[in-house]
């Protein structure tokens, strides 16, 4: 192409085949250097490439070195972190362990308990239904309101053999009437508790299929309560005991019977106490009971306290009768003692002097007879007036205790 155009050149002329030929040692100037850029380049991107093979290599070989050893090293400490975990871990591996079992056994026990519990739960289902059944019979419902006043009688330390007598005949203005317990009050008083309470219409109740039925129940049950009322006042137990409060305590023997019918009848205490008729349940009992076991205790220790009274004043007197016998025997210990000062010193006086004449003129050489001393003690007086038999306020005169 070159040498095309510098032909082209020399047939043109000097002038311009010089200016052609100017360009063309121009362009091939420029591709010469664009060829050794080229080359140039190429050299240094296959050097480039072999550094940075080489490079690459040695710096793979030491991360890798590197890496071998950090792994080394973070294996051992794994390991001697996976040993001191064991360590820590294990302690409570065990008790978990433990408590695995602990909880195994215990959830057998509950079993074992829940179905014994279920046995006896259907036992007591059993036995609840026969017990309504028996309180279905006016005779069984009877007793069993007699034994449970019983106990709340024992409980409030009311005991049968001085306090309350069961079944007790009275003969009243309407008739014969038999209380079920009377209970002896201080001062000579009485108080009629009775244990007939209805209870068909609460047992009805508790057969009952809806609450709705229940319900209805449970107002004839305070309507049998209340008419039940009605007869106890009528009967007036305490014309017939005489000297009795004008009250007569209805008793049911069971606090949801009286909470039944309370809460279907809130004016049932009002109406009682009207008729002169308290009702009470267990608890309600215990506590009047408990109250009139109070006074009876009050009543012994007043009773005690008029003994003591009594034993003082005997015993004051005993000590005044004997005081006086003591009295005397000082008043006669000190005549002896005037009596013995008077023969003592008229034997001093009148014998003893002549005798100790006799020494003196040598009759006799025996030793000197002992000069008679008087008795100067006399026994001390009693200083209390009173037991003396004394005024108040004299005082007998104290001489020089023996």
């Amino acid at each position: 192409m070159n040498l095309l155009l510098l032909v082209i050149a020399v047939a043109l002329g000097t002038a311009v085949g010089a200016i052609i030929a100017t360009v063309i040692v121009s362009a091939g100037a420029r591709r010469a250097r664009e060829e050794a850029r080229t080359q140039i380049a190429e050299t240094v991107r296959a050097a480039a490439a072999d550094a940075l093979h080489d490079n690459s290599s040695a710096f793979l070989d030491l991360a890798r070195t590197s890496f071998d050893g950090l792994q080394r090293d973070a294996q051992s400490q794994l390991q001697a972190r996976q040993a001191a975990i064991d360590t820590l871990v294990r302690p409570m591996t065990d008790t978990l362990r433990k408590v695995e079992a602990r909880l195994s056994e215990a959830e057998r026990e509950r079993i074992d308990s829940f179905a014994r519990l279920t046995s006896q739960v259907t036992s007591l289902g059993a036995a609840t239904q026969t017990l309504a059944k028996a309180l279905r019979t006016p005779s069984a419902r009877g007793r069993w309101g007699e034994m449970q006043l019983r106990r709340v009688i024992e409980l409030s330390g009311m005991l049968e053999r001085c306090d309350f007598d069961q079944q007790r005949t009275l003969a009243g203005d309407i008739g014969r009437v038999r209380p079920d317990v009377v209970v002896y009050l201080p001062g000579g008083k009485q108080l009629v508790v009775d244990a007939k309470a209805p209870l068909d219409a609460f047992l009805d109740a508790q057969e009952a299929p809806d609450d709705t039925g229940r319900t209805l129940r449970l107002q004839a049950h305070a309507r049998q309560v209340r008419d039940h009322m009605e007869k106890l006042g009528s009967k007036a137990y305490w014309d017939a005991l005489g000297n009795s409060p004008e009250m007569v305590v209805m008793f049911l023997p069971g606090e949801t019977l009286f909470s039944s019918a309370l809460q279907h009848d809130l004016s049932l205490i009002e109406y009682g106490l009207e008729r002169r008729v308290l009702l009470a349940s267990p608890i309600t009992l215990i506590a009047l009971l408990t109250t009139v076991a109070h006074s009876w205790r009050q009543d012994r220790l007043t009773e005690n306290y008029r003994e003591v009274a009594r034993l003082g004043r005997d015993l004051h007197d005993r000590l005044a009768t004997f005081a006086g016998h003591f009295d005397d025997v000082r008043r006669r210990l000190d005549g002896a003692v005037q009596a013995y000062n008077s023969a003592a010193g008229s034997l001093e006086s009148r014998v003893m002097v002549s005798a100790r004449r006799l020494r003196e003129l040598d009759i006799t050489t025996a030793d000197e007879l002992p000069v008679l001393e008087p008795i100067d003690t006399v026994p001390r007086v009693l200083r209390q007036a009173g037991l003396m038999g004394l005024p108040e306020g004299a005082i007998a005169e104290e001489s020089e205790p023996v």
